[in-house]
């Protein structure tokens, strides 16, 4: 697989970053959308990796399947700040948890395919 260390490290970083910020229920601000923006170039060029060895279809299926769950809770905050993150997903934390712990699992497949 091509070398996408530094996009391993920093796409692991801001999921998790993101969702404790997200919990904690701190403010919305523009390094947050920046850090975003950033992640899912991270995803795409992590998918690219997967794509072009060639024999890891089936964990690029789960890695993308796992990070595209977490998107739609990360783009509402990005989007519409906390008010519209609380108004869409407040009563779905829980379900925001579990997609990053599922990503986790997955991504732990994908980091020991590039080691440090």
């Amino acid at each position: 697989m091509l070398d996408v260390k530094n996009s391993i490290e920093r796409l692991d970083w801001t999921v998790n970053h993101h969702f404790l910020h997200i919990q904690a229920q701190h403010e919305f601000m523009r390094a947050w959308a920046i850090q975003f923006e950033l992640a899912y170039t991270d995803f795409r060029t992590i998918q690219m990796a997967l794509q072009s060895d060639g024999s890891h279809h089936e964990l690029l299926a789960r890695f993308s399947y796992a990070y595209e769950a977490i998107y739609p809770y990360e783009y509402e905050f990005a989007a519409n700040g906390l008010a519209g993150f609380n108004a869409k997903f407040a009563d779905k934390i829980d379900d925001y948890k579990s997609a990053v712990d599922k990503f986790n699992d997955i991504f732990k497949e994908v980091k020991a395919l590039n080691p440090a």
